[in-house]
């Protein structure tokens, strides 16, 4: 059988060789508790430091203000959760947008049970986020902005500078889902006014089950876990040593090689976007054209269902998706692209190829070929497809 060709890094990614290497240790001679007082285990103490001070470095700011968690979503709840509890004798209000991840928005809706009011705002029809209306949606009770750094499904990056100036200025808390953009973009919370901040491991070539939360110093939010004193009394739990040294490991290589890479992944696919616009008729780019991550494609192909394309790529050995992992189970259209304005029937034939630098142009170039030949097999089977080439109506 020949090595699939991997295009959904949004999902997870490979972790990098140099990464394991330096996470093996940690899980056999050197597995000692970092919270023991002997030697042999405090010895560990020293590289969960040196993995803050990576990240810290590569954020712009102090390690006191690193925390680890076990991922993304952990980070989401934690962030907004408690805040929302923290802050509650100034306010009730939350502003967030329609196309966040589900660790943020399923975390909204449950604060709304609790007594909070959320605000979700329009994104255009490109996915951007409409700053009118965040400022429009600010109240006296208005306590956190959460908007995502770059959507996970389209890729479009958000104005955050311009949110977090906004937040600022109304003494608001802001708060970015980065898990996509941290490790693809330069980001220096200071630059962005963020005061807290998601990432997680294995969206930039590191392992899964591990990630962190910035929190801005000053900020008075309590532990989401409770328990022991770990992490400065904010977050309980036994550290995950080998993953916390993966996590450093890999943002290490991301600060290192982010211009290289962002060179190859723009090529990568820009030249899978134009190929398949020009080559692919009745097909739409979803998100904008410039202003998305580097490696992120999404398409909508109209007359054809995306998981019939998902499972007929899969069959050439080609790994894509119609949108989030966490929504795989789904069979509803995705929220971010009903978000934008496509109606269902497109929505559902949506197809995200997300990339890496290990990607070749002979693999995009292949993979272009064979959606070609699935789409316009799929659509010789579609009664609606041919309505529209004999009425020319849809």
């Amino acid at each position: 059988m020949q090595k699939p060709i991997y295009l959904d890094n949004a999902a997870t990614t490979a972790v990098k060789p140099e990464v394991l290497e330096a996470m093996m240790p940690y899980f056999t001679e050197r597995f000692g508790n970092p919270s023991s007082v002997y030697g042999f285990a405090a010895q560990n103490k020293s590289v969960v430091t040196e993995a803050r001070e990576i990240i810290a470095k590569a954020l712009g700011t102090n390690t006191q203000d690193i925390y680890f968690t076990a991922g993304g979503s952990e980070s989401d709840n934690w962030a907004i959760k408690a805040t929302a509890e923290a802050y509650r004798d100034k306010g009730n209000h939350i502003i967030t947008t329609k196309i966040e991840h589900h660790a943020v928005l399923h975390t909204c809706e449950y604060l709304e049970k609790q007594g909070f009011e959320i605000t979700y705002v329009d994104v255009d029809e490109q996915g951007i986020v409409k700053l009118d209306e965040i400022k429009k949606a600010i109240r006296p009770t208005t306590i956190l902005i959460t908007v995502m750094f770059a959507n996970n499904e389209i890729g479009t990056i958000q104005p955050i500078k311009e949110i977090g100036e906004l937040a600022k200025e109304n003494n608001i808390i802001f708060h970015t889902d980065a898990v996509q953009a941290f490790g693809q973009i330069d980001i220096k919370v200071d630059d962005y006014h963020i005061d807290l901040l998601s990432a997680s491991g294995h969206k930039l070539n590191g392992p899964k089950g591990i990630g962190f939360l910035y929190i801005r110093k000053g900020l008075k939010l309590r532990s989401l876990i409770h328990g022991g004193a770990q992490e400065r009394k904010r977050r309980a739990g036994t550290e995950n040593v080998p993953g916390i040294v993966g996590l450093g490991k890999a943002v290490e290589i991301a600060m290192n090689t982010m211009e290289e890479k962002q060179k190859k992944e723009i090529a990568l696919r820009d030249r899978l976007i134009k190929r398949v616009l020009e080559e692919v008729p009745y097909v739409r780019l979803n998100g904008d054209r410039i202003k998305r991550l580097p490696n992120n494609a999404n398409f909508s192909f109209q007359f054809i269902e995306g998981e019939s394309l998902l499972i007929m790529l899969d069959m050439q050995g080609i790994c894509a998706s119609s949108g989030s992992a966490c929504t795989s189970g789904s069979l509803d259209p995705s929220h971010v692209l009903l978000a934008i304005g496509l109606p269902h029937e497109i929505a559902h034939g949506s197809l995200r190829l997300t990339l890496c630098e290990s990607n070749t142009e002979e693999e995009i170039d292949f993979v272009v070929e064979k959606v070609k030949e699935i789409v316009e097999k799929l659509r010789s089977m579609s009664p609606l497809y041919e309505d529209f080439i004999k009425k020319g109506v849809f």
